[in-house]
Order: C-alpha cells, then structure tokens, then sequence
C-alpha cells in the first residue's frame, strides 16, 4: 500500500531526488503497470532481466515521479 499526496509544497511543483520502487508478484503485472505508468512520461530504462530480476524497467511519470518496477523474488 502506498499513500501519496499531491501537495508537495515545492515552488516548481516538481518531485526532485527520489523514485518509488514497484514489487510486483509477475512479469504481466509489471507490462501493464509500466506501460501505464510511461504513458504521457518517459522511460529510463526499459524493461529486461536483470540478475535481481526477470524483469525490471525505469520511468518518470506524467508527473515527475520517478518510479523503478519489477517482479518481485
């Protein structure tokens, strides 16, 4: 469960210095999750297996937040 809030208080409005790391149980899971995630933002890192994981991606929403995603151990 995450709580968020949109009222950061930040002059600019953005979100600076942080990503939120995504568990998720399959790789179907993190598809669609990512997908929906980059869509109207911007990938970093698409997504592909790494040794931590069979698959994990970076992106920074439509709202610049930064998000990492895989499936979970």
């Amino acid at each position: 469960m995450i709580m968020m809030s949109d009222g950061s208080g930040l002059e600019d409005g953005g979100f600076h210095g942080f990503s939120l790391a995504l568990a998720l149980h399959d790789e179907a899971a993190v598809r669609r999750t990512f997908d929906a995630l980059a869509d109207g933002g911007s990938i970093q890192m698409p997504l592909e297996k790494t040794f931590w994981s069979p698959c994990f991606g970076m992106l920074t929403d439509r709202f610049g937040i930064g998000w990492m995603i895989h499936v979970a151990a």
